[in-house]
């Protein structure tokens, strides 16, 4: 039997997922909230396999709450309810844990469907939507990091560029060809997204003052 707690402001919309969901011989509602705060004082208590989460409520949204109760119940399987399609809302519950993300247009079927995905452990993100919650991700690495698509190697010779070196006199440092230095040079700075050499011994002094500051 998927045990399943709903949580949305509207209770006619709760009341018609309820019958919906119980006429299942494999599923059983066993608990409702209206707000955030009665369903992060309620599902704890109740532990559902499958939460049925509206993504708007009146004192908070449901991404949080998702993020709240997986934080103790990390077996949880949190499916979002949603009238709108949201990129922002769905990468936010992604971040929190969510298993799926559905329209509330679903038809009733499918919804089913939906919730005996996410009990059985699978997720309802397609390839997709997870290659764009991917990129994103790694957009969002590289603002926190301006180098994490450069190699170690590439690395290093921005430092000795930042040291104000040639491309011979890190070759010697480094012992290489300064032809392979050269061409790691407009490899870093291709990766950059830079022109010429002085800006990339700009960022390098700049993340050198982070480092020390």
């Amino acid at each position: 039997m998927i045990r399943v707690f709903l949580v949305d402001d509207h209770e006619v919309v709760r009341r018609g997922v309820a019958a919906l969901l119980d006429a299942e011989d494999d599923i059983e509602v066993i608990g409702e909230a209206g707000t955030a705060e009665s369903a992060i004082a309620r599902i704890p208590a109740l532990k559902p396999d499958v939460a049925v989460l509206d993504v708007r409520l009146p004192d908070g949204n449901g991404v949080d709450v998702c993020r709240e109760v997986r934080s103790g119940l990390p077996r949880l399987a949190c499916l979002m309810l949603t009238s709108y399609a949201d990129d922002d809302a769905l990468f936010e519950a992604v971040m929190a844990g969510a298993a799926g993300y559905v329209l509330k247009q679903i038809h009733g079927s499918d919804l089913v469907g939906a919730v005996r995905t996410v009990a059985s452990g699978q997720s309802l993100l397609d390839p997709q939507t997870t290659a764009a919650m991917l990129q994103r991700l790694r957009e969002q690495a590289a603002r926190r990091d301006p180098l994490a698509a450069l190699s170690e190697q590439e690395r290093n010779i921005l430092d000795l560029i930042g040291e104000g070196l040639t491309n011979r006199q890190i070759g010697e440092r480094m012992f290489l060809a300064e032809k392979t230095v050269k061409n790691y040079v407009s490899n870093l700075l291709s990766k950059l997204d830079m022109q010429r050499r002085t800006q990339a011994a700009a960022l390098s002094a700049r993340l050198r003052m982070d480092r020390r500051g």
